[in-house]
């Protein structure tokens, strides 16, 4: 008889896979964030998996304006492939009335809170509008639901910057989307909290236990399919982290396939620079984002 034995990427994929189970099975007004990045998508691949192919819950993607375009191209192609109720919220005001960092008007940590962190809060509650997939259409349709969202799962990993090795699996924040980061509970051997008071916003991690060397490993695979942004393209740089352009630039990397990426990560020669030193708005933000994220910011 064949004895099959878990190895370190199938005992993070069960986990997580458990973690989404219990999310869908705990909180009946739920949304998975995409962010378009490698994390966002293992997570997506996941819960396809959990889900036996079919993802039950709304991806939601906040939509600054200033993504890299080749980010939104890869969003809509995967949404329509995949069949995803993907619906992408913004924050109109501050776009039209020119109250962002590339138009000279704030500074980066500013412009975060208007373009991400008020977008994400006020397109959660349904104060805002938002626009849903119409894959009829295979185009974006105002969405008829304003039903807000409690329970949100993030591709949040602890080891990605300081302020996310503080959450836990499942990280209650109050209306506001704020979160009190000295009152988490506690969660040993497999028990997690998820009956929190009406009313109280959750926010759920199954990647929380996951590094990035784990996540391309995954990638790696499984064969999951990214944005290209990721990959050394013939000018010697690659993107590690990606956000909007005018506050993320590339690393200087040789690595062109997931294998070469994997090598890179695992021999040390990342190993003293910052997975999100790339983004500017954590310089600002006093190297980390705990800040932003106290505000509600992923």
């Amino acid at each position: 008889m064949k004895t099959y034995h878990m190895d370190h990427l199938d005992r993070l994929e069960s986990q997580s896979i458990y973690i989404l189970r219990e999310a869908y099975r705990e909180f009946k007004s739920l949304c998975m964030l995409w962010s378009i990045g490698k994390d966002s998508t293992v997570m997506l691949w996941l819960a396809r998996k959990a889900f036996f192919g079919h993802v039950p819950i709304p991806l939601v993607h906040i939509d600054t304006r200033y993504k890299i375009p080749e980010m939104i191209e890869y969003r809509d192609r995967v949404a329509i492939e995949w069949n995803l109720n993907m619906i992408y919220g913004e924050n109109r005001d501050a776009i039209e009335e020119k109250r962002t960092f590339p138009d000279g008007n704030t500074d980066r940590i500013t412009c975060c809170r208007h373009l991400k962190s008020e977008a994400l809060k006020k397109t959660l509650s349904g104060q805002w509008p938002r626009f849903r997939m119409d894959h009829s259409l295979r185009k974006y349709v105002p969405d008829e639901s304003r039903t807000p969202y409690t329970g949100v799962i993030a591709g949040v990993r602890a080891d990605e910057e300081g302020s996310r090795s503080k959450e836990r699996y499942f990280s209650p924040r109050d209306s506001e989307n704020s979160w009190d980061v000295g009152d988490q509970p506690p969660e040993f051997w497999n028990q997690f909290k998820t009956d929190f008071a009406p009313g109280t916003h959750v926010r759920i991690h199954p990647l929380l236990d996951w590094t990035e060397l784990n996540v391309w490993e995954y990638i790696g695979r499984e064969n999951i399919p990214l944005v290209s942004l990721y990959f050394n393209r013939g000018n010697g740089t690659r993107y590690r982290s990606l956000g909007c352009f005018p506050c993320t630039t590339p690393i200087e990397s040789e690595a062109a396939t997931v294998s070469e990426i994997i090598a890179e990560l695992a021999d040390g020669r990342l190993s003293s620079v910052a997975e999100r030193s790339g983004r500017a708005q954590d310089r600002e933000d006093g190297g980390g984002l705990e800040t932003l994220r106290r505000d509600g910011y992923m």
